[in-house]
């Protein structure tokens, strides 16, 4: 069974401004406790470069975008580890919403034989770290829209 992290969001900002949060890489650092770099291309097959905050010292993460639709849905994974080890699934879907609110949704799971043991070591960290950036996501699209 797959390590599953979901959380939901209503944002008070329309979707445009919430998906240009999620894709302003170079911003990242001003708001985002748990990714503080970033850089892709957004291009299927294409690497998404981050680093990642786990714990005391941040590392080099390099995953694969897996799909890329502008303004609704980012999703991007590992590369798969020989044998079913390990492998990962991270998307972030938005849903426009009346009165220009927007839906924000993250799903993150890892899954593989030796899940287990990275959910060990890392598990609370995910989860924190995956909870500061849905809020982080809210709170700088509400402070752009506001300003």
């Amino acid at each position: 069974m797959a390590f599953v992290i979901d959380a939901t969001v209503d944002i008070d900002a329309p979707a445009d401004l919430v998906w240009q949060v999620i894709t302003d890489f170079p911003r990242y650092g001003e708001w985002n406790s748990f990714v503080s770099e970033c850089s892709s291309s957004l291009v299927p097959g294409e690497p998404i470069d981050m680093l990642v905050h786990l714990g005391p010292r941040p590392r080099r993460q390099r995953e694969f975008i897996r799909s890329h639709t502008p303004g609704r849905e980012l999703s991007y994974s590992m590369k798969r580890v020989p044998l079913g080890t390990l492998h990962s699934l991270r998307s972030h879907t938005l849903t426009p919403l009346d009165g220009d609110r927007t839906r924000y949704e993250s799903h993150f799971e890892l899954a593989g034989w030796l899940h287990p043991v990275v959910v060990a070591l890392l598990g609370k960290h995910l989860q924190r770290g995956f909870a500061g950036m849905t809020s982080g996501i809210k709170d700088r699209a509400e402070f752009l829209r506001a300003n």
